[in-house]
C-alpha cells in the first residue's frame, strides 16, 4: 500500500478528484490518501497550525504528488508542501496535466520526477520512486 499526499488547490478540485479516482481505478493498486480535501479539511487557525498540521499529513507518506497546472496560482502552499516533503526527503511527483506544454520552472528540478496525466505514468512513477 502506498500512502500519497496530493498537493492540490481546493480551488481546482476537479483536479484533484480526476486523479484521486484514476488511483482508485488503477489494477492492482492500493493506496492511502493523506490529502487534505476541502470536505475533510484541517482543524486549524493560524498558519503555524497548518503548517504543523501539513507535517502530520506528508510525514507517513511514500511520496507526494503535485498537480503541476496549479502551482502558478497557488504557489505559495504548494511551495510549503514541497519544503515539507524535502525535509522528510519524500519523492516528489510532478504530473503535468493534459493539454499542458509548460512547466513552472520551480518544478523542473532534476530531484524531482515528471510524468503525463494518464495512469500508467502515474502509477509506475509511484511504485518507482516511493519510499
Amino acid at each position: 500500500m502506498y500512502n500519497l499526499f496530493i498537493s492540490h488547490a481546493w480551488k481546482y478540485n476537479s483536479e484533484y478528484y480526476n486523479l484521486v479516482d484514476m488511483l482508485n481505478k488503477a489494477s492492482y493498486f492500493s493506496w492511502k490518501n493523506y490529502s487534505v480535501p476541502q470536505h475533510d479539511a484541517l482543524d486549524t487557525r493560524t498558519d503555524k497550525e497548518l503548517d504543523e498540521a501539513l507535517h502530520r499529513q506528508i510525514s507517513p507518506c511514500s511520496c507526494v504528488l503535485i498537480i503541476a497546472g496549479m502551482y502558478y496560482n497557488h504557489r505559495r502552499w504548494i511551495q510549503k508542501e514541497v519544503d515539507i516533503a524535502n525535509s522528510y526527503g519524500k519523492p516528489i511527483i510532478v504530473i503535468r496535466p493534459r493539454g499542458q506544454e509548460r512547466m513552472p520552472s520551480e518544478l523542473l528540478t532534476e530531484s524531482y520526477y515528471h510524468v503525463n496525466w494518464n495512469t500508467e505514468s502515474v502509477v509506475s512513477a509511484i511504485r518507482e520512486y516511493s519510499l
